[in-house]
């Protein structure tokens, strides 16, 4: 993202960035146009490869910043579209698929300083304490060849000083490790040292000494873009391709961690962030709208967790019970390997009283007996009915009498 007043360059700057013209179409607005323009927003993707690395950006440019006779909340579009990048990610990673989610978070905020003022101003204080929070801020001194190289230097001290007042955090490049080499370790010092950036930007193309260099052309000679003498142009364009996994990192270990935290704590606490300063109340219905489908989304996603709760408890139990049939047939299979089992007696268990007698031949008069033998009955007439699947035959017993048992038991 590309945030700061008119006139400082920041298109041609994105333009020598990545070698192309983002803006080719663009019209620029006259000063009666520009008195009612509000602040918007404009996305535009390029590719770009460094040292045989190809990378897709987004530039995010945010054209009538500070451009208003009132200024007042003119970030607020700017923060809104931040927060709307991070609760999209938020959906996405709370749903119940979170494969291939697209990240659009803003990783990285090149913040344009004009270079006629003495420091920071004001607007430029408030939008950076909104937005140092949110995301990376990179502090650029634009236009730096209109310094000299001593007012360049007293300007980057002087913006320094401005932001450790103001309690402003801006992105610092991570120290080398001690096991890189020594090559790598200057170039970083080199790095964090040039912090704030002083930068041109130009499109033009002029031969210098035989070679085809970008700059801009003065009665006294040709500001080179990329002549670390003139400007910090490459030292800016390491750090965001070098350092760019460290800027997601941040964004997400530490930014997107401290809003994921924020907006669940209010969402579970109750109050609405339409109460905040500087929300207006469309902003407010639109945050409880967001919230609305904040909580339904995690209703639904505990709903679905209970129900592949249950199916997995019905599932190991369908496990157990299948485990201990096998454990109860392979005992079986073992048991019938080490012999055939000696048959049950084919003499039945003593009658009772009432059954002393010869089975009649007419049963239909019978009544059955209700006492504890009948149970006796019950089950030796059970272990034969199995004896005699396995032997295929009554054998020993007579039919009449099996018959008479089979009915009357």
């Amino acid at each position: 993202m590309v945030v700061g007043e008119s006139g400082l360059g920041k298109s041609t700057l994105i333009n020598s960035l990545f070698l192309t013209d983002i803006y080719k179409e663009r019209e620029i607005p006259t000063s009666v146009d520009m008195i009612p323009q509000t602040v918007e927003i404009k996305t535009e993707t390029v590719k770009i490869e460094e040292r045989g690395v190809k990378l897709k950006l987004t530039v995010v440019d945010t054209p009538g910043y500070g451009d208003s006779i009132n200024n007042t909340n003119c970030f607020r579009s700017i923060i809104d579209y931040i927060d709307q990048k991070y609760e999209k990610y938020l959906q996405d990673e709370s749903g119940i698929t979170r494969r291939n989610i697209i990240d659009n978070r803003v990783h990285c905020c090149f913040y344009f300083i004009n270079p006629s003022s003495h420091g920071l101003k004001p607007i430029d204080i408030e939008f950076m304490k909104h937005l140092h929070e949110k995301v990376n801020i990179m502090p650029i001194v634009a236009k730096a060849d209109t310094l000299t190289i001593q007012e360049t230097v007293t300007l980057k001290r002087q913006v320094i000083r401005d932001l450790d007042e103001a309690g402003i955090h801006t992105y610092s490049i991570p120290d080398a490790d001690s096991d890189e080499d020594e090559e790598y370790k200057e170039e970083v010092r080199k790095l964090k040292d040039s912090m704030p950036f002083a930068v041109i930007g130009s499109n033009s193309v002029f031969d210098v000494n035989g070679q085809k260099v970008r700059g801009r052309q003065y009665p006294w000679g040709i500001v080179e873009v990329e002549n670390p003498e003139h400007s910090d142009f490459t030292k800016l364009r390491s750090t965001l391709i070098s350092h760019l996994q460290d800027l997601q990192e941040t964004t997400h270990d530490i930014l997107y961690e401290a809003y994921r935290t924020n907006r669940l704590s209010n969402v579970n606490s109750g109050p609405s962030l339409s109460h905040s300063p500087g929300v207006s109340d469309s902003d407010g219905d639109e945050d409880e709208s967001q919230e609305k489908a904040i909580r339904d989304r995690e209703r639904e996603v505990k709903e679905k967790e209970l129900e592949l709760k249950r199916m997995q408890e019905q599932l190991a139990k369908y496990q157990r019970e299948l485990e201990e049939a096998k454990r109860n047939s392979s005992g079986s299979n073992s048991s019938a390997s080490l012999g055939t089992p000696a048959p049950p007696s084919t003499q039945p268990p003593p009658m009772p009283a009432s059954r002393a007698a010869p089975p009649p031949t007419n049963y239909s008069n019978y009544s059955r007996p209700t006492t504890a033998a009948s149970a006796s009955y019950r089950n030796w007439r059970s272990r034969m009915s199995c004896f005699v699947k396995k032997e295929n035959g009554l054998n020993a017993l007579s039919l009449e009498y099996w018959c008479y048992l089979s009915s009357a038991v």
